[in-house]
């Protein structure tokens, strides 16, 4: 699936199930929620917290409901996610070709978030 395409599933699913967009501010407040809950999910398994009785390792339904928030709120005000994430890209490259390069703190990295 294209961001494209994925932002009109959600287009398609708010107009069929949802009855309406929550609000832009309540959306980001339920992007930040669910941010917070990826955060504590990220927290047990690669930090040094522990799961509690009962808590799921559910990793990539936190990502996908992080994902679902942003794409509503992209609906809502208009953004082409495709469009901002490739000038996003094209941003960084011009900004940052050689700064993560030439980083000595990235040298012999495993390519999985630690050294």
């Amino acid at each position: 699936m294209t961001i494209n395409e994925a932002q009109q599933l959600v287009d398609n699913w708010i107009k069929q199930y949802g009855v309406r967009y929550f609000s832009e501010l309540t959306n980001m407040a339920v992007l930040t929620e669910e941010v917070g809950e990826l955060a504590r999910v990220m927290a047990r398994k690669y930090g040094d917290q522990s799961f509690k009785a009962g808590e799921k390792d559910n990793l990539a339904d936190e990502m996908a409901d992080v994902l679902w928030v942003l794409i509503c709120l992209a609906n809502q005000t208009g953004v082409d996610l495709t469009a901002a994430l490739e000038r996003n890209i094209e941003k960084k490259t011009q900004r940052d070709n050689k700064r993560h390069i030439n980083n000595i703190k990235l040298e012999n990295h495993d390519g999985k978030g630690s050294k």
